[in-house]
């Protein structure tokens, strides 16, 4: 019942009573009073009822679709350095990465599904790595429907291989010959870890440049150059550019490319064969030698014929002692070796 339907007939019935008795004038004023008392009572509760609806939401309200959590979407729309268009989860939980910096996710502390355990064993970071299903070189398409991954990650531009994968996930084409901090803070944003790699990297640059700091103390010069070399099986000589080592060593307060290997950087190339008649052409004021991994006995048996030649020998980073060899597993350009590389670099240089 309606509250001044209610006083309406409180009034109605005490009049009634009173003016039975005969006292009309007596009757009158209380009926007064009394109107005055309920319509306070009834504004009184009035007003309560009016504050009872404003602050009591809805039994449901948490569950609302107007609820941030509701709102927010699952999905994003996302494009890759190759122009590829896809719908990535926000946040993914299955990740496989299929490339050679699988270091770069263990400084976000992501821990992939999948991996190329190529990528892994023998590397600085293989003891960080927690259980991992290796996907294979190439990659087993079977072995990834397997692990039901929310998001691939992917090194390889082969399109074939990308639409066979984009069948089974979004899949994202990354640049792992890019420069770190760009690679960080790519996948920073992949990962929804953009807070974490903004401040890894501000740490890690920090590191580094005292790191040249102290190095340039020690007595490196301005304008130092310095190569990377490598065989591969195949008795193929390799010269790194973009790849590994270099992106440590060509820091802008550290060491630089000679003018041939920035014609190969320019080039935007990971690295380039060449013929050891032209090392000179490419060999810097010191030299980097990449030692091939174990079992690659033909690649390991070129390097040692190629420090006993003449060319070799002849080369003036060579003549001043200035070659430094470093296992290939260790020299790649992830930020997991990159850390480590802040120690061991400064170490190798003043032996």
């Amino acid at each position: 019942m309606m509250v001044s339907e209610t006083i309406m007939r409180i009034i109605i019935y005490n009049s009634y009573t009173l003016s039975k008795e005969g006292n009309l004038m007596k009757a009158a004023r209380k009926v007064i009073h009394l109107f005055v008392i309920v319509l306070s009572l009834g504004a009184l509760l009035a007003m309560a009822a009016c504050g009872a609806q404003t602050a009591a939401p809805p039994a449901s309200a948490g569950q609302t679709a107007d609820s941030p959590e509701a709102n927010a979407p699952d999905t994003r729309k996302y494009t890759d350095y190759k122009g590829n268009e896809v719908q990535i989860p926000v946040q993914p939980q299955r990740v496989i990465f299929a490339g050679e910096t699988f270091g770069d996710l263990l400084v976000l502390g992501v821990d992939a599904v999948g991996a190329q355990l190529s990528s892994i064993k023998d590397h600085v970071f293989e003891n960080r790595v927690k259980s991992i299903e290796d996907v294979g070189f190439p990659i087993n398409l079977e072995k990834v429907l397997e692990l039901k991954p929310d998001l691939i990650l992917v090194a390889s531009t082969d399109t074939k291989q990308y639409e066979q994968l984009s069948k089974v996930a979004p899949t994202v084409m990354f640049d792992t010959f890019a420069p770190l901090d760009e690679r960080i803070a790519v996948l920073g944003d992949l990962l929804g870890k953009q807070q974490k790699a903004k401040q890894w990297l501000a740490d890690f640059n920090a590191k580094a440049e005292a790191m040249w700091k102290q190095l340039r103390a020690d007595g490196m010069k301005d304008g130092e150059t310095a190569s990377v070399f490598t065989y591969y099986p195949g008795d193929r000589l390799f010269v790194m550019a973009r790849a590994g080592l270099p992106q440590m060593l060509y820091h802008p307060n550290g060491f630089k490319p000679t003018p041939m290997i920035q014609d190969v950087l320019n080039g935007s190339k990971g690295f380039m064969h060449i013929s050891p008649e032209l090392l000179p052409q490419y060999a810097g004021d010191r030299i980097f030698i990449l030692i091939p991994a174990a079992g690659l006995e033909d690649a390991r048996k070129s390097t040692d014929e190629l420090m006993k030649s003449r060319i070799w020998l002849d080369l003036p980073a060579v003549k001043n002692g200035r070659v430094y060899s470093i296992d290939i597993s260790k020299s790649d350009s992830d930020a997991s070796t990159r850390e480590w590389m802040l120690e061991e670099l400064p170490r190798m240089l003043r032996k």
